[in-house]
């Protein structure tokens, strides 16, 4: 046992954990030795003498320990900022001089005779804290959409960038400072949170209408839109089937009438994404060839090399051009939208989230296999809303191969996002200090914690943040480690905080002063019953119905009610409606209120169930109005009057 443990410690995997009741779990040994098969060790880590990883806040001074004592000489170089800072010193410890710039360095260092060994250490130098906005004393607003399920008479069953841009200019009427959005990363079925990729975007979201080389429409289109628009539900596999007909309609006739701007903005992009834009394509060229997981596909296009793809390149260009015009254009019509905010005033722009992690079966996996842990799961441990835990069905990246590259494949992810963002939203942040891990055919109760490299993913934020001067926000919500949230905090990492779960040990509402500064505050998330479901209950009858374990009773509900309109007649709020709980919300001190469209337009349908996929009709929803007619919405339009009142209006009305 004690050998077990030695090997889950140098992995980072916890033996036992606290859990969301206060209890501690010990984990099985089947589950640890599972774990430590599936996830190596950092390559010489016996003879390593300094830590492979330093992070050190702008202004301060580094004194870098070694992890074991060692005797000699050692000298160590460090190029920053066009200037080359060096030393030879006989002291086990390196200390840096202070000024050094923001910004991620190699520090190699040189051990000299008797000792032969050199190493390199990845120093990241990093701003106090993350970006935090223009104007700190600011109280804002967001408008939070599934952009998917927006409902417009020229769409095509799907929310688009057009309806996007539309949102915009209501929202700029309305006075939120921004629009909250789900994941536009690229997916293969309906849930944003399960991507194929978070380096490219959903091409469901292109408004093909406006794509140059649009052939136009046919009675046959026609006929299918209207059935396609006429639906409660989105019907994903009916709007990608015609959408990317028309796409290839469009992409063959702009190959014949492209204006050379047009051409050479196409080029530019491609010169901007590669490689990784041709391995895209190639991917997808190879997903729809073989109808398969990429680990059944022949070889060599399991794990193809650059000389494979080469040659895909060459011999199918049609194929290849396709996918990277379709992604220019999701790429265009995503950056106007951005710009409109812009142009509209709008402090925050767009508000974008990011999935906590990707398909197994996705192009992130297949591109970076030795990155990925391919025979774990990301889930959570069991809590009171979900009794039986959960598994996330999503890659785990591999904690060791984070720091390749001074941990451009997290830089990467975040960039992707922030290009189009004031601000972004990581799902799950818990995951940046430890994920749990669950071994692939086992239940989510057999699973465990594995810390991941806290600090420097931390640092990373932060530069990311700064350089492309776009807030952070860390969905905190679950177990959470001890000082977590003061962590995020220190580093400028705003916190995410629930109404429904900010209650006292009496279960008492808590006072919306008692809220972060640094913080966004929300009625419920997209896993949770919007106000309209929670007040009838109809969230505990679908889970009763779902066989799911609803983790409160319906008398525990309705004390949760009276205790809710306690609360809110404390503030002269007597009518138990939304617009009350959101001018609850409005008072707090905290930075950003997010609204969702479905608690404006008074929707109980809850977005997602989870513990469900096929039972339920997650992330299917469409509204229940046109988007042409939102601005008529008094639901809507009450919300706004409250924002404004409370002074969280971005308008000057």
């Amino acid at each position: 046992m004690d050998v077990i443990r030695e090997q889950a410690a140098l992995r980072g995997i916890e033996t036992e954990y606290i859990d969301s009741a206060g209890q501690r779990r010990i984990v099985g040994v089947p589950t640890i030795a599972r774990l430590i098969e599936a996830i190596p060790v950092e390559a010489n880590w016996e003879r390593q003498i300094f830590p492979s990883v330093v992070v050190v806040r702008r202004g301060q001074m580094a004194r870098i320990g070694p992890l074991r004592p060692w005797q000699g000489r050692a000298r160590w170089e460090l190029v920053a900022d066009g200037s080359t800072h060096r030393s030879e010193r006989p002291t086990p410890h390196i200390v840096l001089p202070r000024g050094l710039p923001v910004g991620t360095f190699d520090l190699r260092i040189d051990f000299l005779p008797p000792r032969r060994q050199s190493e390199t250490i990845t120093l990241l130098v990093a701003p106090d804290r993350a970006y935090q906005g223009d104007d700190e004393s600011a109280r804002m607003w967001a408008l939070a959409v599934q952009l998917y399920g927006v409902r417009s008479r020229r769409n095509w069953g799907h929310g688009d960038f057009t309806d996007l841009a539309n949102l915009v200019d209501l929202a700029a009427e309305l006075g939120p400072a921004g629009i909250g959005l789900n994941p536009l990363h690229d997916i293969f079925e309906a849930s944003p949170y399960s991507p194929s990729s978070r380096l490219f975007l959903n091409p469901l979201y292109i408004d093909v209408e406006a794509v140059p080389g649009f052939p136009g429409f046919s009675a046959a289109i026609e006929q299918d839109l209207e059935a396609l628009r006429s639906r409660h539900l989105v019907d994903y596999p009916g709007v990608r089937g015609i959408k990317l007909r028309a796409l290839r309609s469009a992409y063959e006739i702009f190959r014949g009438t492209a204006t050379a701007a047009e051409e050479h903005d196409l080029e530019r992009f491609r010169q901007e994404r590669t490689p990784i834009l041709r391995r895209f394509a190639c991917f997808e060229v190879l997903r729809r060839r073989y109808a398969a997981p990429w680990w059944d596909w022949p070889e060599p296009w399991r794990k193809p090399t650059d000389r494979d793809l080469d040659r895909m390149s060459e011999t199918e260009p049609d194929q290849i051009g396709f996918s990277e015009f379709v992604q220019w254009q999701a790429d265009r019509q995503l950056r106007a939208c951005r710009d409109r905010t812009r142009r509209m005033g709008m402090p925050l722009g767009l508000y974008l989230d990011i999935a906590v992690g990707v398909r197994p079966d996705g192009f992130d996996a297949w591109n970076s296999q030795a990155s990925m842990l391919m025979n774990v799961a990301i889930g959570a441990p069991p809590d009171m809303l979900n009794t039986a835990g959960q598994n996330w069905s999503l890659a785990a990246i591999n904690p060791v191969c984070l720091k390749d590259g001074g941990f451009e494949s997290f830089r990467n992810v975040l960039r992707s996002s922030m290009q189009y963002a004031g601000a972004v939203r990581l799902d799950h942040v818990l995951g940046l200090n430890r994920l749990f891990l669950i071994p692939t055919g086992s239940p989510a109760t057999q699973g465990t914690y594995v810390r991941l490299p806290f600090e420097p993913l931390l640092a990373v934020i932060a530069q990311e943040s700064m350089q492309n001067r776009c807030i952070l926000i860390g969905e905190d919500l679950g177990t959470v480690p001890e000082h977590f949230r003061e962590t995020l905090a220190q580093w400028g990492i705003w916190s995410y905080q629930v109404m429904l779960f900010q209650r006292d040990a009496n279960g008492h509402f808590l006072p919306p002063e008692s809220y972060r500064k640094n913080a966004v505050a929300a009625f419920a998330t997209h896993d949770l019953p919007t106000f309209a479901g929670w007040a009838d209950g109809q969230d505990l009858a679908v889970k009763t119905a779902l066989g799911i374990d609803p983790g409160e009773t319906t008398e525990e509900r309705k004390q949760a009610h009276r205790v809710l309109r306690d609360a809110l007649s404390k503030r002269l709020l007597r009518s138990f409606e939304f617009t009350s709980a959101a001018r609850y919300l409005a008072d707090a001190p905290t930075r950003l209120v997010a609204i969702s469209m479905e608690d404006a337009l008074g929707i109980k349908e809850q977005v997602n169930v989870p513990g469900t996929s096929g039972e339920h009709p997650n992330w299917c929803l469409r509204l229940p109005v046109n988007l042409e007619t939102l601005d008529q919405q008094r639901g809507l339009i009450d919300l706004a009057e409250a924002m404004r009142s409370a002074g969280r209006s971005a308008t000057r009305k």
